[in-house]
């Protein structure tokens, strides 16, 4: 009898550590199958019968949800002007959004319903495969004018950002090729690659066959005397790449860059400090890596000017890569109170033009689908006049082209498969500067 009545408290308490759901209620995961089905339309109706007079809290790696939240409110109240539902948007720090987001999904009371994400590999590794956060494809963005692609739905991207190399262009120093960036004595200023771990994925993609096969390009059009100057460390990568378990045949020159480039940058705290640097007369010669949209900040002045800055890629000749493109996801928690609601602010981000307007209005972030790009390519004009060159955003489809920028892309899955080794591999190389 003993036994029983122990085995009976036992089960009691495991069930009572199991959500619960109320007769007839829908999981987040059913939700999701049967948002995926409806029309924007449809979708936004669901929307404001489940949140009027509600909060939706979302939880993101930019600060813009705030202002698509508002879009979104307002396009809703425009649907049915008695809604009065809002949305509290919070943005982490110092990658703490997965942090967060599992305690949350993991503790008794739910509060986050959706989130906008990046870092890939952690997404992979401590999200997808976990299965705390699931993925949402709008019915409209499947069947709409939008491309969706692979590698945008899966998660579900809302837009590529792209960091590229610049250098300060008032002294003698050539950039040329992607490998000038990490020869002796250049020190090109970059966040540390575990302050934004983004820029550690992109240590890793020079690993893909993709891109290493462009790092090995450009090494071959290099001047000989340039050429000899990598050869010992590219030697040594080879034999480095075996022990990392790396098959592709030119991984020896992704291995070399990245060797390279972490002994030879010089870390810095963020992409803005690094831009007022660079776009000053007093940084002649120096050079980085950073968020391409910074170079709208700038404010003009005898001693900092856009005009000070060279786009790397955006040269006659340039031979390589031109920098690396991360994505921000949107997801649903598992635990999502008001899942509908989520569905519907995140088809509104993906599918309409003012939703995705709170990224879009700047250069250097691009859509995931096409019917929502905005046009930058004359952002550099002042009135009709080509006036800061660099400003003039060439697109997202010139960017990751093999015969444009050649932008190192971000893939959640490769960099999953080879963070274990290859990121214990870099703290190293890092620790040993």
């Amino acid at each position: 009898m003993k036994k029983l009545i122990a085995l009976l408290m036992a089960l009691i308490m495991t069930l009572s550590l199991c959500p619960v759901l109320a007769e007839g209620e829908m999981t987040v995961e059913e939700v999701i199958a049967q948002a995926q089905t409806m029309t924007n339309e449809e979708l936004f109706k669901k929307a404001i019968e489940e949140s009027n007079g509600q909060v939706l809290y979302g939880i993101g790696n930019s600060s813009r949800g705030k202002t698509a939240g508002a879009s979104f409110v307002a396009m809703l109240q425009g649907i049915d002007p008695s809604y009065t539902g809002t949305i509290d948007w919070s943005q982490p720090k110092n990658n703490s959004i997965f942090t967060t987001l599992n305690a949350d999904i993991k503790g008794a009371k739910h509060v986050y319903s959706m989130t906008l994400i990046q870092d890939g590999n952690q997404i992979k590794s401590k999200m997808i495969d976990t299965g705390n956060l699931l993925n949402f494809i709008p019915k409209e963005w499947i069947e709409g004018e939008g491309v969706a692609t692979e590698n945008n739905t899966n998660p579900l991207a809302l837009q590529t950002l792209n960091k590229v190399f610049m250098f300060n262009n008032l002294g003698e120093a050539e950039f040329t090729n992607c490998w000038d960036f990490v020869a002796e004595g250049v020190a090109p200023l970059y966040m540390g690659v575990n302050s934004e771990l983004v820029g550690k994925n992109f240590l890793y993609m020079l690993t893909h066959p993709t891109y290493a096969a462009y790092l090995k390009e450009a090494y071959d059009a290099l001047p000989e005397e340039k050429k000899a100057a990598f050869a010992p460390t590219i030697e040594e990568m080879a034999l480095e790449a075996e022990a990392l378990g790396l098959e592709g045949e030119n991984a020896a020159y992704g291995l070399a860059y990245i060797y390279l480039w972490c002994l030879g940058y010089n870390e810095q705290t963020d992409d803005g400090p690094i831009c007022n640097t660079l776009v000053t007369t007093s940084a002649v010669d120096q050079s980085g890596l950073l968020v391409y949209s910074k170079l709208r900040s700038v404010e003009e002045s005898a001693e900092a000017s856009v005009n000070n800055i060279t786009i790397a890629a955006y040269q006659d000749g340039y031979q390589g890569i031109g920098g690396y493109a991360y994505k921000h996801y949107l997801m649903i928690p598992k635990t999502s109170p008001l899942p509908w609601t989520a569905c519907a602010f995140i088809s509104y981000m993906v599918t309409t033009y003012d939703g995705f307007a709170a990224w879009g209005k700047d250069m250097g972030g691009y859509s995931a689908n096409p019917i929502c790009m905005w046009d930058h390519s004359k952002d550099g004009y002042v009135d009709g006049v080509n006036t800061y060159d660099a400003k003039n955003d060439r697109g997202y489809e010139w960017w990751i082209s093999a015969d444009g920028g050649r932008l190192v892309v971000e893939d959640p899955a490769y960099c999953a498969s080879v963070a274990f080794d290859l990121g214990d591999w870099i703290d190293m190389i890092v620790g040993s500067k």
